[in-house]
């Protein structure tokens, strides 16, 4: 067969001369002959297959190390190969993409980072209320910064309101403390002693009272301080699980049997509080302590998202793709699908790997 110049082989294989004296130096695609006289180059057709593949390979933005080591294989091997460096590159770009959707976040001032023992983790967040289709005022209140996450929902008309409000801005000075991991329950308590002040100083003749819910960040662990019904969940390898323990009349005859939790859902005194923030200071709050798990998904809200949207539904919203944002937006919106009697409070944060 008629051997073709370099110029020719270049126009076939939709590369450059310039680019085939290159994989001749690299040792990719020698040419099948060169004039010993004026160097010149000459190439074999059967080598188009080999210089189009590697030419694809360049656009694919493969190295040329790995390149070498694909025209080496036979066409199932190399096929397997090029299958696993896209791989990677999706996984790399992946990566990228978090980190950059952080950094936006971040410089937005709805994200912040933290350092764990060998990993830095980011958290994205995202925070509403909404006074809901029936309610005339919102007595709902929701926080979300790169340490602390909270929800309360208030009782009491205008009291109730300046409640969830109050109790929610008295954990924010633990946004600024370095808490050590043996002192997180202890700080939580002392913030929750705080919370209970600051309803008391509300006023309102005692009729102010506030559910809260919290978590607060440090590293690889969170805290979380509890009392009333406003819940939190983690949704973690699909599955959605409820990190806390409703304080009700209702759940407590469903945890003593008397109740099964399909009859719970629809009686009619299913909000009763039994322990809730009344600033007589009567009540304790939940403890405890949770580890971080990068993909988690974090939900907190009140009785008016949980009562009109089941399990399925909660899940349905957090499975989808979409950042904090437009998660606590998409929640909202099916809870006002299905009228929306009540105020809600939603805090939605994603943990990410930087």
């Amino acid at each position: 067969m008629q051997l073709l110049t370099i110029g020719a082989f270049a126009r076939a294989a939709r590369l450059s001369p310039k680019a085939l004296r290159l994989y001749d130096e690299l040792g990719l695609l020698p040419p099948a002959a060169v004039d010993g006289e004026s160097g010149y180059r000459f190439y074999d057709p059967a080598q188009l297959y080999e210089a189009r593949l590697i030419a694809w390979l360049r656009r694919l933005g493969m190295p040329l190390a790995r390149i070498r080591r694909v025209i080496g294989l036979d066409r199932a091997a190399a096929a397997a190969e090029v299958a696993a460096y896209w791989a990677e590159v999706v996984a790399e770009t992946s990566s990228r993409e978090r980190l950059a959707t952080f950094l936006v976040d971040y410089l937005e001032g709805r994200g912040s980072a933290m350092v764990d023992t060998g990993t830095t983790l980011g958290i994205r967040y995202a925070a509403r209320t909404d006074t809901g289709k029936v309610r005339t005022s919102n007595e709902d209140a929701a926080y979300a910064s790169g340490r602390l996450l909270a929800v309360a929902d208030g009782v009491g008309g205008v009291a109730g309101g300046h409640a969830s409000a109050a109790a929610i801005a008295a954990l924010r000075p633990l946004e600024e403390r370095a808490v050590p991991a043996a002192e997180l329950l202890n700080a939580l308590a002392e913030a929750a002693g705080e919370a209970e002040r600051a309803v008391r100083n509300t006023g309102g003749d005692g009729e102010a009272v506030t559910t809260l819910t919290a978590m607060l960040w440090t590293g690889s662990q969170l805290g979380l301080v509890h009392i009333g019904d406003t819940r939190a969940y983690v949704f973690r390898g699909g599955e959605l699980f409820q990190i806390t323990h409703d304080h009700t009349w209702v759940q407590s005859l469903v945890d003593d049997g008397r109740l099964s939790s399909e009859e719970a859902e629809s009686h009619p005194q299913r909000s009763l509080l039994v322990r809730a923030l009344t600033g007589s200071g009567g009540a304790e709050p939940d403890l405890s302590v949770h580890d971080v798990v990068a993909g988690d998904r974090y939900l907190l809200c009140s009785d008016g998202l949980t009562r009109v949207l089941a399990t399925g539904d909660l899940v349905d919203g957090l499975r989808r793709g979409a950042g904090p944002a437009e998660t606590v937006d998409g929640l909202i919106a099916v809870a006002h699908e299905r009228g929306a009697p009540d105020n809600i409070a939603c805090v939605v944060a994603d943990v990410v790997t930087l």
